[in-house]
């Protein structure tokens, strides 16, 4: 119990969430009155609403239990900044006893502030006598009859408002006007009279008594923007009420943008709700033809912008883009304007590109800069703005795609810019070496931070750059009070904004990197694990772009894996889960090839992930890891495709809901790329909506019972049945370890470790592969290819020798049994397939090779796999197709020769249980070849391949008009597809930059329903591939009576004896060309 009240305090500190005004006036701001007793009350100051609806005193107040045995606060809107008539409205109140407020000890707490119209908290601490220092100094509760009639209309009006009783609300317009009464021309608050009357008024009256208050708060006067804004709403309503009459029009767009150019940024007016809902109001009011049109449509496009920055909210920016394109479009050559609405259309598309990363934005952003620029010649007053946004976007270019010709140009326009600039405009203390400078530098900032208060809209990025240099200064000084001033500065900043602002994210950055420079010095643990919570918050902050966060998250593990700490794998899991809400977003399979390679340090995350599960022994994890993070593009596209039998049982509405959602996704794929940008910005937008229906969707089958895992990353189990006919090897190629995980049938997964075996190694032996299969091609097919023996020799010997003593010696794999190999990253360009010792016993036996002992397939990952042998079960009568084309389209390649006599061979051999066909010559057309690809069960491609190292999508078969594309075979869903043969070259190579998403023609073809496909790691030589395609076919019909079809599941065994078979007539490397993927 607090026992007696004597000598007891209480200091209240006041932050204000959330104001709506019952009445039709706007506010001009807040104040908090404590009445102490019946003729004392203290008063905070008027606190001026900001952009998001909310205020922050500055002001606090002691005061002691002697005054009354309750605490009574009051929350008033006041009407006017100057002179103030009245108390103002009330629209809260709160009543406290002492007793209850004592009873917390002496730590701060909450007192919620509830209210119909507000929230406020106020943050409250009980005080002694030893911490009392100054109570709060009262005012005097004496009140002139103008000020006491003004506060009665105000309650007058607050009670109709709980009751309608239209009595009250006619007391409340007879005290206003008996306030106008005592208030004659040339009286000082004649002005704040006026106003308040005016709500009351008819349609006819409100228009000039608000025009007479106006006239009475000239430019100048703190309330002459209120006074502009109550006759601009009058106006807008009058307007609204006379069947839109234009003789409003024109004063209302007049009016208003004289209202916003004295509205800055941080305003109430500038980005609230209220604010925009105004300048939205403003554009109705500036039709087609208006000259004030571009005006509006800029106005209107920078607040929802603004709103953006404090929300995060990418359909603001998307409306932002969509009203700057319009007001560019309204400003042909030679208007005087043009290059002012180039550079703010401009600046938006490149925020929009920090915010998701697309580099169109980014292009685009760059040719206006450009075309601003030109209309900014030398001697134009805004040039220099030009060159720095010119600049500053090019520089960003080049940091994304390192073109040599991005970076000329930036130090060219930097250098002319300089020139234009004066001289301490260009000093960054990041570059100073001097310490002087740098305490310089410090000192220009802390007199920043004075300009920039408490409440200013930019306060917490003041802090930021204080706390930025001493951070830069305690790594020169080593002094701590430096670094303890950093981060104490940072959390401020962190307190100054919302929970949900963006700029959280730069708080949370600096804060960590103060942490880091700390623990580097002082080597405490403690900071480091402080560093990585704010890497965590960063990362995880929901309105900041995906591109920032997932290179947070990457710095994260690279910290992490630096000092061995323990959040590394959460690290990892983040910025997997983070690079999959990115591409979500992506509306085409091409520009989340773009997104995803956009990171090029990610490429190596799946592995990398994998090997730190690894090191931690926990192999079911590593498993999971590589899953997740390897072929993240196939698992996306596929989402759309997912059978849906089980959950049309437990609930047919939403599996039909979830199937529509998903075609309507699947008709989108690609619209947003259209070369209209504007038409692409409205596709984007209607993707997004889609994929948030989806989500949401998926959120409420995930409630069902038994679909809590729906679409969610596979565990170990789910992964497991990829290896339900023969062991899953995962080949982990990573800067940190290389090594291999064989997934058995059943029970736990084992690791084989490659002792000599590095990163390095394997991009060594990768180069020399390539460099050997060149060389070999120049060859006579009779002679030794001894170097390429050499390779797989150390193939067979680091890598797979150890792995065929686990299948054998742990999991009593027998020999002849099939094994699946499933590559990462470098191991994706190695024939491992291939390996062989190329020795002889001591009794002058050869040793055997991987082939001789086990029947091997490839897959690109175990969910594809899995995905595959799901399908098998819908099979449908056989239809066999060779497609050829032997005189392919211009710019195709050249004509080959054995086309056509492959084509009848295989056509020979193929049962006539398989219906075969043949689709050659001037038939074997683009859309031909696509069409009987669809139709056909199997299908033998007999042509030239190419492979696109650029864009991977765009590998293509040639055929006799045009390419037949990668993209143009995903796009076709071909459920009861079983096997292909790819005799082409190159249709199972993956492309550079994102190796682990295994992105090319035979997984297409996987992707597309094919369950078995034969494709080839390098160029064909069609001369003698024939010899292995007979000798495939000759196997897989071996057996078969009449009437019995052809089972794709033999296509790995006949692939295996085949190239054994024709080992005197096919070079090594034409032999070991040939790789088969899937069952």
């Amino acid at each position: 119990m607090p026992g007696s009240l004597e000598g007891r305090y209480i200091r209240l500190d006041y932050q204000w969430k959330k104001y709506q005004s019952s009445l039709l006036a706007h506010p001009a701001g807040i104040h908090v009155s404590v009445n102490l007793d019946s003729s004392r009350r203290w008063k905070s100051t008027i606190g001026v609403l900001s952009s998001d609806e909310s205020i922050t005193w500055r002001d606090s107040v002691t005061l002691s239990s002697d005054a009354s045995p309750t605490l009574s606060v009051e929350i008033r809107a006041s009407f006017e900044l100057d002179c103030m008539l009245g108390n103002g409205e009330v629209v809260g109140k709160l009543d406290k006893s002492w007793d209850e407020l004592l009873d917390h000890g002496n730590e701060p707490f909450d007192i919620s502030f509830p209210s119909v119209h507000s929230s406020l908290t106020l943050k409250a601490t009980v005080l002694h006598d030893c911490d009392y220092q100054d109570s709060a100094l009262p005012d005097s509760i004496v009140e002139c009859q103008i000020a006491q009639d003004t506060d009665a209309g105000h309650e007058r009006f607050a009670t109709y408002v709980t009751s309608k009783t239209v009595s009250h609300l006619n007391d409340a317009v007879k005290h206003f006007q008996l306030v106008l009464d005592q208030c004659p021309v040339g009286h000082p608050h004649r002005a704040a009279a006026l106003t308040n009357l005016a709500i009351f008024n008819d349609i006819d009256s409100i228009t000039s008594l608000f025009r007479e208050a106006l006239a009475l708060r000239p430019h100048g006067h703190p309330d002459h923007p209120l006074s502009i804004y109550h006759l601009l709403k009058a106006l807008i309503w009058r307007y609204s009420k006379e069947n839109f009459a234009v003789v409003y029009i024109q004063e209302c767009a007049q009016l208003s943008c004289k209202l916003l150019t004295l509205c800055p940024e941080g305003t109430h007016l500038h980005a609230s709700d209220e604010g925009i809902h105004l300048r939205r109001v403003v554009l109705e009011l500036c039709p087609l033809g208006s000259a004030h049109r571009p005006k509006a449509l800029d106005n209107l496009a920078q607040a929802v912008e603004a709103r953006f920055d404090q929300r995060g909210t990418i359909d603001d920016l998307a409306e932002s883009v969509q009203h700057k394109r319009e007001a560019v479009s309204l400003c042909p050559e030679g208007h005087s304007e043009r290059d002012t609405y180039l550079n703010n259309l401009a600046y938006a598309l490149q925020s929009r590109f920090n915010h998701q990363g697309n580099s169109d934005d980014l292009n685009e952003a760059i040719s206006l800069y450009e075309e601003a620029l030109r209309l900014c010649p030398v001697g134009h007053k805004s040039r220099d703005f030009s060159l720095n946004n010119l600049g500053a976007a090019l520089y960003t270019r080049f940091d994304q795609r390192d073109d040599v010709n991005d970076i000329i140009r930036f130090i060219s326009l930097q250098r002319e810019a300089l020139t234009l600039r004066p001289a301490w405009e260009s000093i960054s203390y990041e570059k100073l070496d001097a310490s002087e400078d740098l305490d310089e530098a410090i000192n220009l900032y802390r007199d920043s931070l004075q300009l920039r208060p408490h409440g200013h809209p930019f306060h917490y990025q003041a802090l930021i750059n204080l706390s930025s240099a001493l951070r830069s200064r305690f790594a020169q000084t080593r002094k701590n009070e430096d670094i303890e001033e950093a981060i104490r500065l940072c959390q401020e900043s962190l307190e100054s904004l919302p929970s949900l602002h963006p700029s959280r994210y730069f708080s949370y950055m600096w804060l960590k990197n103060a942490y880091v420079s700390r623990y580097q010095v002082q080597r405490n643990l403690a900071y480091l694990s402080l560093a990585v919570e704010n890497f965590r918050l960063a990362s995880r902050h929901p309105t900041q772009g995906f591109p920032n966060r997932i290179t947070t998250a990457r710095n994260w593990i690279a910290i992490a894996e630096q000092h061995s700490h323990t959040s590394t794998l959460e690290a990892y899991i983040t910025c997997f889960d983070l690079l999959d809400g990115h591409l979500a977003t992506r509306s085409s399979i091409i520009s989340r090839r773009e997104a995803a390679a956009a990171f090029s340090g990610a490429r190596s995350l799946p592995v990398d992930a994998a090997s730190c599960a690894i090191r931690r022994d926990n192999l079911r994890h590593a498993v999971e890891l590589v899953e997740q993070g390897r072929g993240q593009q196939w698992s996306l596209a596929s989402r759309i495709r997912t059978p849906l039998e089980d959950l049309k049982l437990a609930s047919p509405e939403l599996a039909h809901r979830l199937l529509e959602i998903n075609q309507r996704l699947s008709d989108a794929q690609g619209s947003a790329g259209s070369t209209d940008r504007a038409a692409a910005d409205r596709a984007a937008i209607q993707y997004r909506r889609l994929q948030q229906q989806w989500g949401a969707a998926v959120v409420e089958i995930r409630n069902f019972k038994g679909f809590s895992r729906f679409l969610l990353p596979p565990s170990y189990e789910d992964l497991q049945p990829a290896a339900r006919h023969g062991p899953v090897i995962i080949l982990v190629a990573s800067q940190y370890s290389c090594s291999a995980i064989v997934v058995p049938t059943s029970g736990e997964p084992h690791h084989v470790q490659f002792p000599r075996v590095t990163l390095t190694h394997l991009e060594n032996l990768k180069s020399d592969f390539a460099r050997e299969i060149r060389l070999a091609s120049f060859m006579r097919p009779e002679e030794t290819r001894k170097e390429l023996q050499v390779l797989l020799r150390t193939v067979w010997d680091e890598i797979m020798l150890p792995i065929v003593i686990v299948l054998q010696r742990d999991l009593r794999i027998t020999s002849g049994s099939r094994i699946w190999l499933c590559p990462t990253a470098t191991f994706t360009s190695i024939p491992l397939h291939a390996a062989h010792p190329f020795r002889t016993k001591e009794d002058g036996r050869r040793e055997l090779c991987l082939e001789d002992v086990y029947i091997c397939s490839y897959t690109p990952t175990l969910s594809a796999l899995i995905r595959s042998r799901q399908m098998m079960k819908k099979r449908v009568t056989p239809s066999f197709v060779a497609i050829g084309q032997s005189s392919p389209g211009a710019g195709q390649g050249e004509a080959l020769l054995t086309i056509d006599s492959e084509l009848e061979l295989v056509h020979k051999l193929v049962p006539a249980t398989a219906n075969p066909t043949t689709l050659s010559g001037d038939d074997a057309r683009q859309a031909g070849a696509l069409d009987a690809l669809q139709r056909n069960t199997w299908v033998h491609l007999a042509c030239h391949g190419k492979q696109d190292r650029e864009q991977p999508y765009h590998s293509s078969f040639a055929m006799k008009d045009k390419p037949l594309t990668l993209l143009d075979i995903m796009e076709k869903d071909i459920p009861h597809a079983e096997f292909a043969f790819l005799s082409a070259c190159h249709t199972a190579v993956g492309d550079e930059k994102t190796p682990d998403e295994v992105i090319h023609l035979a997984a297409g073809l996987q992707f597309s329903g094919f369950k078995s496909v034969i494709g080839t790691l390098w160029v064909v030589d069609d001369a003698v591939a024939k010899h292995v395609v007979e000798a495939f076919y000759k196997k897989m019909v071996k057996g078969l009576e009449d009437g019995d079809m052809m089972d794709c599941t033999k296509a790995a065994w006949a692939l295996n004896r085949a190239t054994n078979a024709v080992k005197t007539k096919v070079p090594l490397e034409q032999r070991m060309v040939f790789i088969h993927i899937g069952v």
